[in-house]
């Protein structure tokens, strides 16, 4: 089985959502945390589930109705390319 691995700038991107909501609701940052790692977990189990990315070699999958993420299928891994809210400019 493949790995979950996300690039520094992804990470990045991810946790200050997180941070943002959290300053907010952090019940609702949890919430939104435990919701994406399921999303994500799906993506373990079938790597091709979202949809071609704008990005060539690329996927997407809305992980909330508010927040996609960008990946790539490797041999051996998920890579987590960007973690973007779906108001930013992409790609």
């Amino acid at each position: 089985m493949r790995s979950l691995r996300w690039e520094a700038e992804a990470a990045r991107q991810y946790q200050d959502a997180l941070a943002y909501i959290a300053a907010q609701s952090p019940a609702a940052a949890e919430s939104l945390a435990k919701e994406i790692a399921e999303r994500l977990g799906l993506v373990l189990q079938f790597p091709n589930l979202g949809r071609n990315g704008r990005i060539p070699d690329s996927r997407e999958l809305v992980v909330h109705p508010i927040y996609l993420v960008i990946y790539a299928v490797r041999q051996d891994s998920i890579d987590v390319i960007r973690f973007l809210h779906a108001r930013q400019l992409y790609p």
